[in-house]
């Protein structure tokens, strides 16, 4: 079948039966509204030219549908590119529905037809309502060639028709439709480029364009590529986009195979993803969408300029990269593409951040992700434990910055624990715990290693409490916003006022009530005050409060939270980027059943102001330091305190 070529498409401006028309319109402004507020950079236009050109086609096959004729046999839909660096011209040509005369006049002219004013309340009016598509009426996407063109010249020949037309302008004052020559119907579209836009002739370039924007169009885009052969110039045509939008497909037609062929292609990734989930969304809005759980993170997952994963499609037509409107922060290890039906070609970021079609979008894809990590970690839980410890601390920030998913996050939160091996849902913990315990116990500090031997457990571990270990920084306010799982709330073992109420019976034995076990912490407070107050002003620019402790049986002292208080590796952490951050004085609490605690009640009596006691008081405090993994205030005086400790007992 013979081919249109720069030259073959374009009859001379000015030849004969050209025809002058003025525009209705300064097009100088209508380019300036266009250019300024629908196009961020100049290479769209290659998107929007090929997305016409698509139109084209899908358009042809529909009519063909009532008039075969429109396809006659032989007939293969197709978009070509041209370049012709010695013209200086870039064609983007297509054998679909074509145009007529008057069609040329009357739809390139869209845009200018208008005039000025009444376009710019067109383009605010679908700005604001979402609906309105400008780009789909073709003016617009054609006047984007006018980015990278100083002329534009288009010949088209209307499909059932011998007749072909050159419509030609250099988009300031006037345009012009003569006849012209074209061996097929469809529509060539010649933009001579200016001087300064010449790149868009080169083929690394125009593959670029073609595989980011295009690449999943339905319609195979050939690039006509030079080739020497013999010592002679020979040109052919060569397919430079995969023409299937595997997302449009139904799933039971794509194999796996052909699934992680898509994966690689879109993520480069080495690997194939740990899942994915395809789904249409039929109704009053369509949509579809293809997403990947990847394996392996990106090397800035836990960067603030982190890009997010999801391509926007609207028809198959690339529109951006990273759209953070579809996919929360909490979620951007996901990748995939999302193609709607509904949004307009010219969609900007301002537009998404407001369009009810794209809030809708995100909700199904905010559950549709969660349902595939539910799926993965019920069906394939060695595949989730990996997930988890790539990703796990990005999910969390979920439960801070969207609560409202908290119910299926926290059935997809895992942690290490004082009991089991390995990770543990907070499910499995509540199938495990002893009766009469009534809240989920956890505790947070700077390594797994730190929370297995800390006191703060060990009344804990006496009942035979189990206790959660949280590590990341993220835990500290991703367990503030889930709250509670299941009707049991969270506790934070390591805070003030832990209260664990009635200790589990022992066979043979009556448990401790609440009330006796008020009146002995009384009694030890009591016993204790002297010994409490003299500790409180030897540390008082170190501890708010020192107190008996409820939760030591083995250790002698530990320092606990403030409600709400920040537990101090974090607190350091925090402080190292915010200098001002104020000093938070914790709570040391005291075993008023330890050896050490009675030596220093009875040191604390016999000497009351004596230095031995503040002493020992600073050393039980470095302890209490030690223990949670703190830095020491004066790591050389304790070293030479513990010495002296050592020679005495020479």
């Amino acid at each position: 079948m013979a081919q249109d070529s720069p030259q073959q498409s374009t009859a001379a401006e000015g030849g004969s039966g050209a025809k002058t028309q003025k525009f209705k319109a300064e097009v100088s402004q209508v380019l300036s509204l266009v250019i300024n507020s629908l196009y961020s950079n100049k290479e769209i236009f290659l998107r929007e030219l090929i997305s016409n050109a698509a139109d084209a086609l899908d358009k042809r096959r529909f009519e063909s549908i009532e008039k075969p004729k429109l396809s006659p046999e032989g007939y293969a839909a197709k978009i070509r590119l041209i370049p012709d660096a010695e013209a200086k011209t870039l064609t983007v040509w297509d054998n679909g529905i074509g145009m007529g005369r008057t069609a040329l006049a009357k739809d390139l002219g869209t845009v200018a037809r208008s005039g000025t004013k009444e376009f710019a309340q067109k383009l605010a009016q679908a700005q604001k309502q979402g609906e309105v598509n400008l780009i789909g009426q073709f003016g617009v996407g054609f006047y984007s060639g006018y980015l990278v063109a100083d002329r534009i010249d288009v010949v088209s020949r209307a499909a059932g028709s011998n007749d072909a037309h050159l419509w030609s302008s250099d988009g300031k004052e006037s345009f012009s439709v003569e006849a012209s020559e074209r061996d097929e119907a469809g529509t060539s579209v010649v933009l001579h480029l200016a001087d300064d836009q010449l790149d868009f002739l080169e083929e690394y370039k125009l593959r670029e364009l073609v595989r980011r924007y295009s690449d999943f169009i339905d319609y195979p885009i050939e690039l006509r590529v030079k080739r020497e052969e013999d010592g002679e110039t020979a040109y052919e045509y060569e397919a430079i986009n995969r023409a299937s939008a595997l997302w449009t497909r139904p799933k039971s037609e794509i194999s796996d195979e052909q699934y992680e062929e898509f994966y690689k292609h879109l993520t480069h990734d080495w690997e194939p993803a740990l899942g994915r989930t395809h789904f249409a969304v039929e109704g009053t809005q369509m949509f579809s969408g293809l997403l990947f759980v990847p394996k392996n993170p990106p090397f800035d997952l836990l960067s603030p300029e982190s890009k997010h994963g999801v391509r926007l499609y609207v028809r198959r037509v690339f529109i951006m990269d990273d759209c953070e409107e579809l996919l929360p922060r909490w979620l951007r290890f996901v990748r995939g593409v999302v193609d709607s039906d509904d949004l307009p070609l010219n969609v900007s970021r301002e537009l998404l951040q407001d369009s009810v079609v794209v809030r809708t979008i995100r909700k199904q894809v905010i559950r549709r992700v969660l349902d595939l990590l539910g799926e993965i970690a019920e069906q394939r839980p060695d595949d989730y434990q990996t997930f988890w410890q790539t990703f796990g601390s990005v999910l969390k920030e979920g439960l801070h910055f969207d609560p409202s998913h908290k119910d299926k996050i926290g059935k997809l939160l895992r942690y290490h624990s004082s009991r089991a091996e390995g990770l543990r849902s907070l499910s499995q913990y509540i199938e495990a715990m002893p009766e009469g315990q009534e809240s989920i116990y956890y505790a947070q500090g700077p390594s797994l290693k730190m929370l297995e031997t800390s006191p703060h457990l060990e009344q804990l571990r006496k009942r035979g409490y189990e206790v959660l270990f949280m590590v990341d920084g993220v835990d500290q306010w991703a367990i503030e916003g889930l709250g509670e799982f299941e009707g049991k709330s969270l506790v934070n073992a390591m805070e003030a006022g832990l209260d664990l109420g009635r200790e589990p019976e022992v066979e043979g034995e009556a448990g401790e009530d609440d009330g006796e076990k008020k009146e002995d912490k009384d009694k030890d407070a009591s016993r204790f005050a002297s010994l409490l107050e003299a500790c409180q002003k030897i540390l008082d620019e170190h501890v708010s409060e020192v107190r008996i402790s409820a939760r030591l049986t083995d250790s002698p002292v530990c320092l606990v939270l403030p409600k709400g208080g920040l537990p101090a590796h974090l607190e350091r952490l925090i402080r190292s980027y915010q200098q001002d951050l104020p000093v938070q004085k914790r709570i040391l609490e005291l075993n008023p059943d330890h050896p050490l605690v009675e030596r220093l009640r009875a040191l604390q009596e016999s000497e009351p102001e004596g230095e031995s006691l503040r002493t020992d008081v600073e050393m039980l405090y470095d302890q209490a330091l030690l223990t949670e993994g703190s830095p020491l205030p004066d790591p050389a005086r304790f070293a030479a305190r513990v010495a002296k400790l050592m020679e005495s007992r020479g």
